[in-house]
């Protein structure tokens, strides 16, 4: 290897990805290591030695790191982040209470809202107001503005949200009140709206600003620190942070705003999917991600990932939309479709099985893991249908206990009157039918159709479940890529470095200003390229794309449609009726468009990121490990089935299904009529016969 290796990291909920690449050849060295939650920086770092070992490499060789965690993400649904208070315009402080006044299940008298991050006694009411427009109509009171952040001081709150009414169109209360507030209490972490989410709706809004204020100290005193420990172990390469946009970061503007961050290992698998659709000559993917805790879904379109503006976090229930904190960044459009391979299954309260959302995490983990976990779980059904090798989990790395876990089948078949099989293919059936048929209302609520894509498998449990979801959903083709288990982490390493900003212009088309237009994004485009550049990415090669958000007047919501190159009412209005007509069918006759914010992204390529990836299995192993019985219920009862290493297979062959292709982080399974063929990049094919 070359003296210029990147190094990802990846922190998910059971497992941390590690993948040593150097982009010279694109040669690659993988490792994972279970999670540690109490504090995934030594999990992590425990992972790096045994990668550096692995590889035989001096860490000083290490050009760059890129990182993504689950850390974040983690401190807002468990509620552990540091004391936040929330400083809003006088009468508003009950907004993150009041919410949206809508109820997510209608019929549900005993509704769960999500909590608000600050509880009422940490929100304190600033003497000022703006009209929407911008202009003043109440000036700030300072002094009383101080009195009251003393009070929360006072209370122990070391981090505070500020978000006045309208600050998206004029900024100069926010920024008069921080600079206010840094001179009394310099040791309080501050986090502004303007800064932060400069959009209407002042809901979303603050509570974008209070979410980054709620995890800042938290995210500060991460990133000091694992940037202490690469550089103690003798890593000389810069720390760069995956962004929920599918982008990258440099550590300084992730403290910044570290609420752009809580995505970042699930859009990382998106990228993946969308990097290794377009090396397989697929323009149109479903990015199936699904690992130890979670399984998720991106559409890859034109061998792009989709992005939305705004998801939600910490739902109070898991798969309903409106149950969660509704979260204004950019972030790749990620859709939770279900469980992962360390999901409990459990007889439920109508007898019926039950698989997930709760989860054997890390610590205990499956039965299988001999940990202490006592519930079967996904991985357990996984093993007991002969998909997983217990002699192979991790490559034989990771000793797996697959009586216990047969133990655990039995005992809940028991509960459910069924034999010990038909138990385990229960479960495995059952959580397939949950993320194939949230998939289904998912595409089509995006104007799509299954079948007019391929499914990608990455992640440690996506290979094993792959083929069966395709198969529910009308899939007739699916993709399991080298080094699938640890896709995210891959996905980071070929990253390009991105900055995605925000400017509120609500103006009716008719009355747009476009040479003000033009002068916002070029003002915004200043401010991106200045981050980009302190990452080294390639600035002569970014791209960048003008976006809005529009309606029509009278509606209550949006729809992003990419501006063209020469703006015009013509053509933009063109823009806007095609995007409109994809989504809904048609245009409303006679109604008049609206722009309501502007959005600009720039992408820079990362020196480093690699076009080309090499795994390699064992000089002179053959393709052809053995054979076992592997359940298929649903094609026809257990097949004796053949094994293979995938990374024996040369390029260009052809086998027929029913197959098992083994690597150490993951196991492809291909059922019976199949055609299957590994393609030049290295990926597995897998159609179904017509």
């Amino acid at each position: 290897m070359s003296n210029q290796l990147s190094l990802g990291i990846d922190i998910g909920g059971t497992f941390t990805d590690l993948v040593l690449l150097d982009h010279s050849d694109g040669r690659a060295v993988i490792w994972k290591e279970s999670t540690t939650p109490d504090d995934p920086a030594r999990g992590a770092m425990t992972g790096v030695a045994g990668l550096l070992k692995k590889a035989g490499v001096a860490p000083s060789r290490i050009g760059r790191v890129v990182h993504a965690t689950t850390l974040f993400t983690n401190a807002l649904i468990e509620r552990k982040g540091a004391p936040t208070g929330f400083l809003t315009t006088a009468g508003f402080a009950d907004v993150l209470e009041i919410a949206r006044e809508r109820k997510y299940e209608l019929y549900d008298l005993f509704l769960e809202m999500p909590a608000p991050l600050v509880p009422r006694p940490w929100r304190a009411e600033a003497l000022e107001r703006l009209a929407p427009d911008g202009s003043i109509e109440k000036p700030l009171d300072v002094p009383a503005m101080l009195g009251e952040v003393q009070s929360l001081v006072d209370q122990g709150v070391t981090s505070l949200g500020i978000c006045f009414l309208h600050s998206y169109a004029n900024p100069v209360h926010e920024r008069l009140a921080a600079e206010a507030i840094a001179a009394r209490f310099p040791q309080l972490s501050l986090s502004l709206s303007c800064d932060i989410a400069p959009e209407v709706r002042e809901y979303p809004r603050m509570v974008t600003t209070v979410a980054n204020a709620y995890v800042r100290p938290i995210a500060e005193t991460y990133l000091d620190r694992m940037e202490a420990a690469m550089a103690e172990v003798g890593i000389p390469g810069r720390m760069f942070m995956m962004l929920s946009n599918g982008g990258l970061t440099h550590v300084s503007e992730a403290k910044r705003a570290p609420v752009q961050l809580l995505e970042s290992g699930p859009a990382a698998g998106a990228l993946a999917g969308a990097w290794f659709g377009r090396h397989a000559g697929l323009d149109r993917v479903l990015a199936f991600d699904m690992g130890g805790t979670t399984a998720k879904l991106a559409l890859v379109d034109d061998g792009e990932p989709l992005v939305a503006w705004g998801f939600e976090a910490a739902r109070a229930k898991r798969f309903l939309r409106g149950s969660g904190l509704p979260v204004q960044i950019a972030t790749v459009e990620l859709i939770e479709i279900g469980a992962g391979g360390g999901s409990i299954a459990r007889k439920s309260e109508l007898g019926t099985l039950h698989v997930g959302p709760e989860s054997a995490g890390a610590q205990p983990g499956p039965v299988c893991y001999g940990r202490g976990g006592t519930e079967p779980t996904v991985t357990d059904s996984d093993l007991a249908l002969g998909y997983l090798n217990p002699d192979f989990f991790l490559g034989g790395a990771m000793t797996i206990d697959a009586g216990a876990a047969e133990g655990a089948l039995a005992g809940l078949a028991v509960q459910l009157g069924l034999d010990a099989a038909r138990g385990a293919h229960g479960i495995h059936d059952v959580v397939n039918e949950n993320m194939a048929g949230a998939a289904r209302v998912a595409i089509a609520e995006r104007g799509r159709v299954p079948q007019d894509y391929a499914l990608l498998a990455t992640g440690g449990a996506a290979p094993v479940h792959a083929w069966n979801v395709a198969g529910k959903l009308g899939i007739d083709r699916v993709v399991c890529p080298p080094g699938a288990g640890v896709g995210s982490t891959i996905g980071m390493l070929m990253a390009p470095a991105r900055v995605d900003r925000t400017a509120s212009y609500t103006v009716p088309l008719k009355q747009v200003d476009w040479a003000k237009i033009g002068g916002i994004f070029a003002g915004l485009e200043a401010e991106a390229r200045a981050i980009v550049a302190d990452t080294g990415a390639d600035l002569s090669r970014a791209s960048v794309r003008w976006l809005a958000d529009m309606r029509y007047q009278g509606q209550g919501s949006e729809i992003t449609v990419a501006l063209p190159g020469e703006l015009t009412e013509a053509g933009v209005l063109a823009g806007f009726e095609a995007a409109y007509k994809v989504l809904f069918g048609r245009t409303p006759p006679g109604a008049r468009a609206q722009m309501v914010t502007l959005r600009l992204s720039l992408l820079a390529p990362m020196p480093g990121a690699g076009d080309k990836l090499l795994l390699k299995g064992a000089a002179g192993a053959e393709a052809l490990k053995g054979r076992r019985a592997v359940h298929f219920a649903d094609q026809g009862g257990v097949f004796d089935t053949p094994v293979y290493d995938r990374y024996a297979l040369p390029t260009g062959s052809t086998l027929e299904g029913p197959a098992v292709f083994e690597e150490n982080e993951s196991t492809f399974i291909v059922g019976p009529g199949a055609r299957i063929s590994v393609l030049p990049e290295g990926s597995i094919l897998a159609e179904r016969k017509a």
